[in-house]
């Protein structure tokens, strides 16, 4: 009985101890105050020194980009959009958009497989009625929902890294659907980071702190909000033609 009871304690330890890890290293970041370096303000105030260091040692500073990119996602920093914007001026679009897909989903996967490992059996075991309903739908066309909310940026990055966790969402399906999800919005982040030079430039000028929603457009949303409808479709077409 004692044993049963000091294996169960054991495995509940195991199963929670990756996510105590990431609320750890989460508090540690905001403690140290290392928010303050994933901002447009850093990036005005520092891009000549980053971008003279990049220019002299590329490969390495691509390697640490992406580490640092893997690391806040996994920790669910919020600064997902604002990195990619950093990799896109600092490496050029491409570069800076390729890497980011890599890192983006290295680091939302090791988000998932912990948050699966700690809740993903519990929850889903417990749940009935609507919600029992809910998670089924999602079960069966996780890929096209999943897709869905992946190119269309209505919830934060780590809260769609978390919520296929509570489901029975197979891995496979989560890393493509994640890779196909954030290319779109990847690479048009990336591509407004090279052409940042003209908006530092500006709110220098003002005096003014420069913020992401200097680069977006209302045509950026719309573009987003339509390849989402676009993912949903087959899925919508699926459940119309259940009897």
């Amino acid at each position: 009985m004692i044993a049963s009871v000091a294996n169960r304690r054991s495995g509940t330890a195991v199963r929670f101890a990756p996510l105590v890890v990431i609320a750890g290293g989460l508090a540690v970041g905001y403690a140290l105050g290392w928010q303050r370096y994933l901002s447009l303000g850093y990036l005005a105030a520092s891009h000549e020194v980053l971008s003279d260091y990049v220019a002299r040692n590329f490969t390495l500073s691509l390697v640490c980009f992406a580490a640092v990119y893997v690391l806040a996602v996994a920790f669910s920093f919020p600064a997902a959009s604002i990195l990619t914007v950093f990799g896109g001026f600092l490496f050029g679009w491409f570069a800076g958009a390729v890497t980011v897909v890599v890192a983006a989903t290295a680091g939302a996967t090791l988000l998932f497989m912990a948050a699966r490992s700690a809740f993903g059996d519990m929850l889903r075991a417990r749940v009935g009625g609507k919600a029992a309903r809910l998670a089924d739908g999602f079960e069966k066309n996780a890929f096209g929902y999943l897709l869905a909310l992946r190119l269309a940026p209505i919830f934060p990055f780590f809260v769609v890294n978390i919520a296929p966790a509570l489901f029975n969402v197979p891995l496979r399906t989560y890393v493509t659907a994640t890779i196909l999800g954030i290319l779109p919005g990847t690479f048009a982040y990336a591509y407004l980071g090279e052409g940042l030079e003209s908006v530092l430039d500006a709110a220098r000028a003002s005096g003014l702190e420069p913020s992401l929603k200097d680069l977006l457009t209302p045509e950026i949303t719309i573009a987003f909000a339509a390849l989402a409808l676009v993912a949903l479709v087959p899925t919508i077409v699926r459940r119309l033609r259940r009897p």
